[in-house]
């Protein structure tokens, strides 16, 4: 028979409808007001914990709605905002520090959904509320570590090839290598061309100087490492204050979008993101005289500090580990119950740490903190940002044994600077400093009014086209609603499935879709009118309307596919958003459009002789 699918085809087609109908329900349901927990040490929360949670806020008079262990960290649910912060501040405060406590909203899926794995789409920040930060990447000092960086390395490889030398050092914006004789130039030059090969070599108008500098190539793969080391170290910390589905990308040549919807402590966040502090390990110059280092003869291999109590310190410039090779770290305390970290390196760093410790046992350690602050001063009446680079050596201790990959550092003030301290490290160094140059907050409110005005533009313009389908074709323009209705419905059910984030944008690529769902099947529907006025039976026009109309509706949505991918390659933001759900909606349209509806026709008119369409 013409109008007649297969068994098979017909079940496929209602499998499909069942299971996008089972995952988008989630959406249906709302959030709870939550408390996240997230262990600050190496060890996640285990159900003494959470019984202990439980305890804490049954004595504070606080109801939670439920508390949920899930992959080491908790969640308590809450019935309204007011628990919800009262419960945090308390968790704060006799958690001491065991734990990062960060404000969220959780979705109350049915925990038999959660099963199946369905869950809601997330909002994105202009529906759910929440904060924005634009952030600029400080490339110039992300380069001028690489250089610092090569001129240990060149001093360190000129000693080893047993090169004489009277300094090397940064000289404006090349690295100045003085050599003793000529004689050194030729091998210096060898050495530089074998294991520098991102130096190049600048003109000098002195004698037995060579000038370099970092290559051009080498200098976009510092700006290009900074910015994609710096997005995957931002994204770890937004994940250690428990956001979910946080936006972060790169915006121009050197700035990063962060926004982080359902934010309430935003104070938290700014903390947390704009911070650049990192470890460094050196050996303590024990040969030299502090005092003149003090005074101004500070030794070539070695650098002066100033340690926590005030007093100089000389280092040697050879760093050894530094926070880019550390892996894991905790807070905890040592065996006098001081404050430390428990530091854990990676395999780079574990030969580093092992064989330095192996030649320096019995020599003293030190650990400087370095951290990048940001200051506002009024000069001539406008605000200028500084940067200050400040450096600390917080511990200094005597090897006493030879270790490698894990290993703990002291001399911390409080137990809340070490827990500070390991998530940071634990999430990663920033491979450059970065300026929060821009910060907005989305209230809810503002994020309801936009879900309430992007519901009522879909629901008015919906239900006109629905109108106006049974108006106009009858019959067939009710089979057109419900496969628009199921087109919604896949829609919805791709982009949960994909824990995908909905912007107003979004919701706008979604209410497209329907009118171009609807313009396929009045394709279809004109076209079995025309076969019908060509004599041909009803039967025959039915499967004529269908073959005749799908080249040309083939062909309007696979150019409409093609504009969308050029958007979603080249797009950012909410224009991606955009994109991401006219390629779901074109796809899930051409199946809804003349699968869906062919099947509700077949059912209707496909098993017995027809005199009349009602079309």
């Amino acid at each position: 028979m013409q109008n007649h699918f297969p068994f098979w085809k017909n079940c496929l087609i209602l499998i499909v409808f069942a299971i996008a109908t089972l995952y988008a329900i989630p959406n249906l349901f709302g959030e709870d007001p939550s408390v996240q927990l997230t262990s600050s040490g190496s060890m996640p929360f285990e159900q003494p914990q959470v019984d202990e949670i439980k305890n804490t806020l049954t004595t504070a008079g606080l109801t939670s709605k439920a508390i949920e262990l899930h992959k080491g960290q908790v969640l308590v649910r809450f019935n309204n905002t007011q628990d919800q912060l009262k419960a945090s501040d308390l968790l704060k405060d006799t958690m001491d520090n065991k734990a990062t406590v960060a404000l969220n909203l959780a979705p109350s899926t049915p925990s038999w959904l959660r099963a199946l794995g369905a869950g809601p789409m997330y909002l994105g920040l202009d529906l759910r509320g929440g904060v924005h930060f634009l952030l600029e990447v400080d490339i110039a000092a992300a380069i001028k570590q690489a250089e610092e960086r090569s001129i240990g390395d060149l001093r360190l490889a000129l000693r080893e090839a047993k090169v004489h030398y009277q300094s090397v050092a940064k000289e404006n914006d090349a690295i100045k290598i003085k050599l003793n004789n000529p004689e050194e130039t030729t091998a210096t030059l060898d050495l530089i061309t074998k294991d520098f090969r991102n130096l190049k070599q600048l003109k000098s108008s002195e004698d037995n100087v060579l000038l370099l500098a970092l290559s051009e190539v080498e200098q976009k793969e510092i700006k290009r490492f900074a910015i994609s080391q710096n997005m995957t170290t931002l994204r770890n910390r937004v994940n250690e204050i428990g956001v979910a589905e946080p936006i972060i990308q790169q915006q121009g040549e050197n700035r990063i979008v962060v926004q982080l919807p359902g934010v309430q402590d935003t104070a938290k966040a700014k903390e947390i993101l704009g911070t650049t502090a990192t470890l460094e390990y050196r050996l303590v110059d024990t040969e030299h005289d502090v005092q003149k280092a003090v005074a101004g003869q500070v030794p070539v291999g070695s650098r002066l500090y100033v340690e926590k109590n005030g007093n100089p310190i000389l280092l040697d410039r050879r760093v050894i580990v530094t926070g880019d090779q550390i892996v894991d770290a905790s807070s905890g305390s040592d065996q006098d119950g001081r404050p430390s970290v428990n530091i854990s390196l990676n395999g780079v760093g574990a030969t580093k740490m092992g064989k330095m410790t192996q030649v320096s046992v019995g020599k003293p350690m030190a650990v400087v903190f370095i951290e990048y602050k940001n200051e506002t001063k009024i000069v001539d009446g406008q605000k200028v940002h500084h940067k200050e680079k400040v450096e600390k050596v917080i511990s200094v201790a005597t090897i006493q044994g030879v270790f490698s990959k894990r290993f703990q550092t002291t001399g911390l003030d409080s137990p809340k600077e070490a827990h500070n301290l390991a998530l940071l490290l634990r999430a990663g160094a920033l491979a450059a400093p970065v300026d929060i140059v821009e910060e907005r907050t989305v209230g809810p409110s503002l994020g309801q009014d936009n879900i309430d005005k992007g519901m009522m533009s879909f629901v008015v313009g919906f239900a006109l086209v629905v109108l106006f389908m049974l108006a106009y074709y009858k019959f067939f323009g009710l089979v057109a609603n419900v496969a628009l209705v199921f087109n919604v419905v896949i829609v919805v059910a791709i982009l949960s499935m994909l824990q995908a984030t909905l912007t107003l944008p979004g919701i706008a690529g979604i209410i497209l879709t329907v009118g171009m769902s609807v313009d396929a099947n009045v394709l279809i529907f004109e076209r079995i009118k025309e076969e019908l006025r060509h004599g041909n039976p009803a039967q025959t026009s039915i499967y004529l309307g269908y073959e005749k109309a799908f080249a040309t509706i083939l062909d309007s949505h696979v150019t409409n596919l093609v504009v969308a991918i050029v958007l979603f390659i080249y797009g950012t933001g909410p224009v991606k958003g955009f994109a991401v759900t006219l390629i779901i909606g074109i796809l899930s349209s051409m199946f809804t459009a003349i699968t869906g509806s062919r099947m509700i026709i077949n059912w209707v008119y496909g098993h017995r002789p027809v005199e009349k369409l009602s079309i």
